[in-house]
């Protein structure tokens, strides 16, 4: 496989049907895609049209690239994601962000949908990512390093810009949305985590644990991209809740806080 061929090849495709240079990135997890009702589209692209790009499998997670603006800022945005648990490799998983990255973005977002392993955390509520632990049992810089793309051996120190969170947690207060900061753990799914595993996850520090982001957020790093993720805490993770799970309700209550997303969002890239 010659990623780097394919990657000029998305980037060709995508260049010859738009004329937005994006300046960010956005990728929008579960139950999320509503924002893209933001954005002033000038073209919408199909992931099955696009050469490199897979099609999502997963309920909540639309499938399309959007280009357009969101105020006077140039934007990118993945409607939706493919996940390591649909059986892709991880080469195949950041294959849209790094074309972000050749389409010119400085500054990635990554959204998601998440377990909360804080008994005290609330469907509904939002966490800054600030650092994750990676327990998905692959990377997607193994194998040889594309030099065009980074170094060997990229630092990790500061995976999430701390202006970039800092600014996302200013929003948050001013707009009286309930949120947390802390340690994501990703996990490769698909079964939920079992009770144990999570008091596990507790024990490593975790705050909340998903399946995606974090594949993302080592090629953007990679890359050498500001990057900047938010959770939305739809359910108590394993053992801390009283029902069993379902992505019925992980869907369900991203929904339920749409506009709190949108409206956050929205006032964070006028500010950028």
């Amino acid at each position: 496989m010659n990623i780097q061929k394919n990657l000029e090849e998305s980037a060709a495709y995508i260049r010859a049907r738009s004329h937005i240079k994006p300046r960010m990135g956005i990728v929008l997890g579960s139950g999320l895609g509503s924002f893209v009702d933001l954005i002033d589209v000038e073209t919408s692209l199909p992931y099955d049209e696009i050469p490199g790009f897979i099609s999502p499998s997963i309920d909540g997670h639309g499938g399309r690239l959007l280009l357009g603006h969101v105020g006077n800022v140039p934007i990118a945005c993945l409607q939706g994601r493919v996940h390591y648990y649909e059986g892709h490799s991880m080469t195949a998983v950041v294959h849209p962000t790094r074309t972000m990255a050749m389409l010119g973005i400085e500054i990635l977002l990554l959204t998601n949908s998440a377990g909360g392993l804080d008994a005290q955390m609330a469907p509904g509520d939002f966490m800054i990512i600030d650092d994750h632990i990676n327990l998905m049992g692959d990377n997607p810089l193994k194998g040889p390093n594309l030099a065009q793309l980074g170094p060997r051996f990229p630092d990790m120190s500061e995976a999430y810009d701390r202006k970039l969170n800092d600014k996302l947690a200013e929003i948050l207060v001013k707009q009286q949305i309930r949120h947390w900061r802390g340690i994501y753990c990703a996990v490769s799914g698909p079964t939920y985590e079992t009770p144990a595993e999570v008091r596990y996850l507790q024990m490593l520090g975790g705050k909340a644990v998903g399946m995606s982001t974090v594949p993302e957020a080592i090629a953007a790093n990679h890359l050498g991209l500001r990057v900047c993720a938010l959770s939305c805490i739809t359910n108590p993770a394993a053992g801390i809740a009283k029902h069993k799970l379902s992505h019925e309700e992980v869907t369900q209550t991203a929904r339920m806080v749409e506009d709190k997303f949108c409206s956050l969002l929205k006032e964070f890239i006028a500010q950028l």
